[in-house]
């Protein structure tokens, strides 16, 4: 199972930054800290999905879960 660190942080202008750091690019952002954490999560999702269809992830991926740090 591989767990996936999600940084958070908040912007100057009030909004919410969260970021998969295993997942290269995959960032999001949000009105609060859940909102951010949820759209990254969904995301990253998404980017596993991609690469699990064309043959890019190892099987390594076939569990997952998201640790908010």
């Amino acid at each position: 199972m591989i767990t996936f660190k999600v940084e958070i942080e908040r912007e100057d202008d009030g909004r919410w930054l969260a970021e998969a750091v295993e997942l290269p690019g995959v960032l999001a952002y949000g009105d609060t800290q859940e909102g951010a954490v949820a759209k990254v999560q969904a995301l990253a999702l998404r980017v596993i999905a991609e690469r699990l269809e064309h043959g890019e992830a190892g099987p390594d991926l076939v569990s997952i879960s998201f640790n908010a740090a």
